[in-house]
């Protein structure tokens, strides 16, 4: 392809994009493949000729298209939003055409200079105190573009860890970090995202997830307690991860309590406000942030509200060198003559290490490309219009008297849930998702099994939202009527051999482990039968015969989770509690905490134990010494399976 059939493809191109997004509202919002779609199609091995741009660009309809999951369309309504805007696209295409790779100033200076402009704009927008500017005379913060905001948590973390491990140091010069390291331990709620757990994975110190209130808010008593038994416990105190918009219900923890505990013990605070970071560009919702000033970091991802579309998160830390002790590295072919004048993302001697890769995107120009054709008035105008259309779903749901509202809404999230047996929101969730007319995700919260529906179309009306309603009032309708009369054993047994579409498994719930997420097309609850799960943990301890069976990230799980920290936690999909020796654990029970070799035949064992009970009553008491009758009890005892 040469400049001029460039030109011609580029606009073609264009042309395709503007199409779809003008006319996404007209296809199914979910597609209606099911997995290893696409292999026939396009074949196991690569062309050995080129092939011509027709036969490529002709294969996006036929091949990609099918297995799309629309979310611009208006009545895409799970997870959060992922917008985007033609001035983003834009920029990106520049971005793409320029091709840089902005690590230091002298690598492009252009790339780190706007950078560093469009984020003390953005700090501005949202009311972010002077600290975390670049432009500050008095600080030595500023903001960077990290890639997700699980990134920027873990960012975070590292840099917190390499200050506290420094500052005992000092006082104490004979602990080594190896020691000091394997003292450390992290706070978020349990409503926090699971990037919290995965950051920790990574830096080799433990969590502990604690207990949010009535209105899943983190508080600042439940963090002291939990901050004054680890300290008895020997460990130390160092992170916090607050989250201002939790993925479950949109919830926000209380920075001023939280952030006056944290300066009491010297922790560090970084906000996680990942989908409503956006909504603070409106002033009448800052009041969410409150406390902020406590904070040593704050991300949220312009790539969800914002109209930026992926990737693109923004983060601020009030301090530039905390960065630079934790990432520091200095080869001779990164120093440049201007080091230590300019900016410089990635390591120089004295400004600072701000990113885990050394590479990075031109990221700033799809922000400052939204910004300036949009302007700070006409972005908090998209934002409010989004809560306004959450607020009409909300007045629907609530005028609907066979639904509920378990938690207060927030935004542009409402989330709802048929009254009575979780098993009926799970099977209405099935049945909206089935036709492919809107989609939704579900979430646990505080063991009732909820559907989120978030606006997340920038072309999203009153309009859509009133016949999105509708469909989800047909639905109910649909499975509420042959349910009537049935007894709720009866119920469960019935939803669960409705729609044989949807494989098995168990709904995701508030676990060390759990993004509180999951994609609602395929979920199921499992039948809440002691002996269903007692027989399939059994089964699966058979599998996982030793400590050297399980992967890192499990067996840290064993230690970061023992002890107070995971009791009266529920079974979910991916977990259940183990009582070993008076000691417990988070086991995981998916496919992949297996020995590979062993997986095949899981799936197929796991359906049989559910679907016949194959293990008779007298046999799992025998082995697992579990009462017939227990309803309560989750904690099971099994063969020790994990070694500490």
């Amino acid at each position: 392809m040469d400049a001029d059939e460039f030109r011609q493809r580029g606009k073609e191109m264009i042309d395709f994009i503007a199409d779809y997004l003008t006319n996404v509202r007209t296809r199914r919002v979910f597609p209606n493949v099911k997995p290893g779609y696409m292999r026939p199609m396009i074949g196991d091995e690569a062309p050995r000729q080129g092939e011509s741009w027709d036969k490529i660009f002709n294969d996006i309809e036929r091949v990609i298209m099918p297995g799309i999951t629309h979310w611009q369309s208006p009545y895409m309504h799970a997870y959060f939003p992922a917008l985007n805007s033609y001035p983003s696209l834009l920029g990106d295409m520049l971005a793409n055409g320029l091709n840089q790779l902005g690590f230091t100033w002298a690598s492009s200076p252009a790339c780190t200079e706007l950078e560093t402009v469009v984020m003390d704009w953005l700090a501005k927008m949202i009311g972010l105190p002077n600290d975390f500017l670049h432009s500050h005379a008095d600080t030595t913060g500023g903001g960077v573009i990290q890639t997700t905001a699980s990134e920027a948590t873990l960012v975070a973390l590292l840099a917190a860890r390499k200050e506290v491990i420094r500052r005992i140091q000092t006082q104490f010069p004979y602990l080594s970090p190896a020691e000091i390291n394997g003292r450390l331990i992290a706070y978020c709620s349990d409503q926090a995202h699971s990037s919290v757990e995965k950051a920790c994975l990574i830096g080799l110190v433990k969590l502990n997830l604690v207990p949010s209130d009535d209105k899943l808010r983190l508080r600042g008593d439940a963090l002291r307690q939990a901050i004054a038994n680890d300290k008895e416990n020997g460990l130390i105190p160092f992170y916090l991860c607050a989250t201002l918009g939790t993925t479950g219900a949109c919830a926000f923890d209380n920075l001023i309590e939280l952030g006056a505990v944290c300066e009491r013990e010297n922790i560090w605070i970084h906000v996680d406000a990942a989908y409503a970071g956006s909504a603070f560009i409106c002033p009448e919702f800052r009041h969410f942030m409150n406390g902020v000033e406590y904070t040593q970091s704050f991300a949220f991802n312009p790539s969800k509200w914002m109209m930026v579309h992926f990737d693109c998160t923004a983060m601020w830390v009030k301090s530039s060198a905390a960065l630079h002790r934790a990432f520091n590295v200095d080869p001779l072919y990164l120093q440049h003559e201007n080091a230590g004048v300019a900016i410089d993302y990635m390591p120089n001697n004295s400004v600072g290490h701000w990113q885990v890769p050394l590479s990075r995107r031109f990221r700033a120009l799809k922000l400052w490309f939204v910004i300036r054709s949009f302007g700070v008035e006409g972005l908090q105008k998209h934002i409010r219009n989004s809560v306004r259309m959450g607020i009409l779903f909300e007045s629907l749901v609530k005028n609907d008297d066979r639904f509920e509202l378990p938690v207060e809404r927030h935004l542009g999230l409402v989330v709802f849930r048929l009254k009575g047996d979780n098993e009926l929101t799970e099977q209405l969730l099935k049945e909206i998702n089935s036709t492919g007319q809107i989609h939704c995700v579900p979430a646990s919260i505080k063991g009732k099994y909820i559907i989120r529906f978030t606006v997340t179309a920038t072309s999203t009306n009153s309009d859509d939202i009133k016949r999105d309603w509708n469909i989800i009032q047909i639905a109910t309708t649909k499975i509420l009527r042959p349910l009537a009369n049935l007894s709720p054993q009866e119920r469960r047994n019935k939803i669960k051999n409705l729609h044989s579409d949807f494989r098995m498994s168990l709904v995701l719930s508030n676990t060390p482990h759990s993004p509180c997420l999951i994609n609602g097309s395929f979920a199921a609850m499992l039948p809440f039968n002691t002996n269903n799960i007692y027989a399939m943990t059994h089964e699966l301890s058979q599998r996982s015969l030793n400590n050297s069976l399980l992967p890192i990230s499990t067996r840290r799980r064993t230690k970061n989770y023992s002890g107070q920290s995971t009791i009266n936690k529920q079974i979910s999909m991916d977990g259940c509690l183990i009582n070993s020796d008076q000691q417990k654990y988070l086991l995981p029970i998916t496919p992949s905490s297996l020995p590979i070799s062993r997986q095949g035949s899981l799936d197929s064992r796991i359906e049989e134990i559910l679907e016949n009970n194959s293990m008779d009553n007298k046999s799992n008491n025998e082995l697992l010494s579990v009462p017939t009758n227990s309803q309560t009890d989750l904690t099971i005892n099994v063969p020790k399976i994990i070694k500490e």
